[in-house]
């Protein structure tokens, strides 16, 4: 039977799209990790995601199993392309971004970690920290790296393991351990072994690299007595990494685009020039101002650090960190019980007039900027016999935007320049209360973009410009659309008002 028009369109149609070409991107987060297929404009055409497990063996201590995270970021490789029907011969690059300060440890023969993953939020080295001040090394710390000497970051889990692991010291003596961020376990493991490396941002969170040189530096090393062997070679974070074994896709995609997960979200939101600012609200908030090509020595609690490192030139970025945000929801909902989905914690923070008071100060894990105070705790204050349920929704919700309203104002001071809006993104980003809320505070427009998976899609750039598949900056902006501003409209009295009320809080949470 000969083929109608309609067909012969049909079935051409069928072959172009089998014959495209995609960027997948691995965005391997704290509670999960996904997988997805971008197209051309920027668009996710496909996705894939499973929770990870976090272990909690002590307070204040925080592990995950990093064979079960590699084991999950390969089954959403694998999903997502079985869900869309785009395979390996179409994927042009692959992206990785990951959760930061995460510090894995493994044998080089055998590739099996000789302990668990310790995550950026385990606070067991605090005292190792503290007595790095002690000893005189903050301003040796800060000045090499940009950062402040905490347990955030990843050179003390690292010693931790040599100093606490049997035998691990010896080995790492002999060269016979491997150290990396979750991006080079990864790299390490999908291309089979044969490529050992991080990129500039990853590099520049671990407290051992020198932001200036941009290369280890020796005297942190020998601080800290981490043999300099562990390390892994770093790079770009746009260029290759090596391709993906063929047991894992028979096509082979070169990894071409790598960077820690909100160096990753600053590229997504295109804040290529100084002075651009964006925030994500995921497991905690951070936010990330590009300060182009100076590095800002900041005197209000933030840190420096490497932003963006693409097309053979380093823009810097001053970086505030929150520890707990959505994670206060997750524990509204896992540990009080009081909510049963995060969507619907809007509604009830909407059918309060006001916060009645109320604060919740979310130092589970101590404070991070513009405080930086472990020792502080946790408290709900204001409580009365009139609070109920929505008052706390409404105390957890609000906590995102005070926290992310002192960042921006130390960032604002370090920089010497206002902003004039706030781009964010992540998954309380769709949260419309927090967002209004968070306006108001600011007294500057929230802007939300339309994609929510921002910081995958920063890593799906960095991998494309470095094949070719976008051919620069511009043309990624082109992508970038705006789903809604938020303009802010909270009267000077009320705002000065709750914003003392915060400030009243966060004293009585801080240790003394």
């Amino acid at each position: 039977m000969a083929l109608s028009f309609n067909d012969l369109k049909l079935a051409d149609s069928m072959y172009s799209y089998a014959k495209s070409r995609y960027i997948m991107a691995l965005d391997c987060g704290t509670t999960s990790v996904r997988a997805i297929i971008v197209d051309e404009y920027g668009c996710i055409v496909a996705q894939a995601s499973r929770p990870v497990k976090t272990m909690y063996p002590k307070p204040g201590w925080v592990e995950q199993d990093p064979t079960e995270i590699l084991a999950s970021q390969i089954a959403v490789m694998m999903e997502v392309q079985f869900k869309s029907g785009i395979h390996s011969d179409s994927i042009a690059a692959i992206g990785i971004t990951n959760q930061r300060e995460t510090c894995v440890v493994w044998d080089r023969d055998s590739g099996q970690p000789i302990y668990n993953a310790i995550g950026w939020q385990c606070r067991r080295t605090a005292d190792r920290a503290d007595q790095l001040v002690k000893d005189g090394y903050a301003d040796t710390i800060r000045t090499k790296t940009g950062l402040t000497p905490d347990a955030y970051f990843s050179a003390t889990k690292i010693a931790w393991i040599l100093d606490n692991v049997s035998g691990a010291r010896e080995l790492a003596e002999s060269g016979q351990l491997m150290f990396g961020t979750i991006d080079t376990w990864l790299i390490f493991n999908l291309t089979g072994g044969m490529v050992f490396a991080t990129d500039y941002t990853n590099a520049s969170r671990t407290m051992l690299f020198n932001i200036h040189t941009l290369e280890w530096d020796d005297e942190l090393l020998e601080m800290l007595n981490i043999p300099r062997r562990m390390l892994p070679e770093v790079r770009w974070s746009s260029g290759e990494f090596g391709r993906v074994s063929g047991e894992i896709m028979t096509h082979m995609p070169v990894i071409a685009g790598v960077a820690g997960d909100q160096q990753a979200s600053l590229f997504g939101h295109c804040c290529f020039e100084p002075g651009e600012a964006k925030n994500t609200y995921g497991t905690g908030c951070f936010m990330l101002m590009n300060t182009g090509s100076e590095v800002v020595d900041s005197k209000n609690g933030l840190v420096s650090t490497v932003g963006i490192a693409e097309g053979g030139t380093v823009s810097y970025a001053l970086e505030g960190s929150i520890f707990h945000a959505g994670s206060v929801i997750q524990w509204l909902r896992d540990k009080l019980q009081i909510i049963t989905n995060a969507s619907e914690t809007a509604d009830i923070a909407r059918s309060l007039s006001s916060n009645e008071g109320c604060y919740l100060i979310p130092a589970f894990s101590g404070l991070g900027a513009p405080w930086w105070d472990a020792a502080a705790g946790g408290l709900i204050f204001g409580l009365t016999s009139t609070s109920n349920r929505a008052t706390l929704v409404r105390a957890a919700c609000e906590s995102m935007a005070y926290q992310s309203y002192d960042v921006l104002k130390a960032m604002e001071a370090d920089a010497g320049r206002t902003l004039d809006s706030l781009s964010v993104d992540g998954g309380a980003s769709r949260n419309e209360f927090i967002m209004q809320f968070q306006a108001d505070l600011l007294e500057i427009p929230v802007d939300q973009t339309e994609a929510v998976e921002t910081t995958a899609l920063g890593a799906a750039y960095l991998a494309g410009l470095a094949v070719g598949y976008w051919e620069d900056r511009e043309e990624i902006r082109q992508n970038h659309d705006l789903a809604r501003r938020f303009e802010p409209r909270m009267d000077a009295a009320t705002r000065k008002r709750v914003l003392a009320g915060w400030h009243d809080a966060v004293d009585r949470a801080r240790s003394r």
